[in-house]
């Protein structure tokens, strides 16, 4: 489910994105939003690795490898690019038909040391 919420894109991301997957909605920051097809299937390949990892797993292992990105990188963006989950989901975001298709997991190729 899509929901606008400035508020609450806010809040889930300390003001620092167009949109946020916290299960079972995805959170925009602006109505134009909503035609963005790429930001909304990144969203959606985030809403798939939260289901595969049984939600609360999803956003643990999340903040776990932020944190670990952020001591690695020490600067808050290079961090949140680096994590698994945000590297599988800009890697394929342009890709309409990338669910359809995706393994199980996917994001494990995407860790790095």
């Amino acid at each position: 489910m899509i929901l606008v919420s400035r508020f609450w894109t806010k809040v889930f991301s300390w003001g620092k994105a167009d949109a946020i997957t916290i299960y079972p909605f995805i959170f925009l920051k602006k109505r134009i939003f909503k035609d963005n097809r790429q930001l909304i299937n990144h969203e959606q390949i985030h809403m798939r690795q939260a289901v595969e990892l049984l939600i609360i797993f999803f956003y643990i292992s999340y903040l776990i490898e932020f944190l670990f990105r952020y001591l690695q990188y020490r600067n808050f963006h290079q961090a949140y690019l680096n994590i698994s989950y945000e590297r599988e989901a800009y890697s394929n975001e342009a890709d309409f038909d990338y669910l359809s298709k995706r393994r199980f997991w996917a994001f494990l190729k995407y860790l790095k040391k």
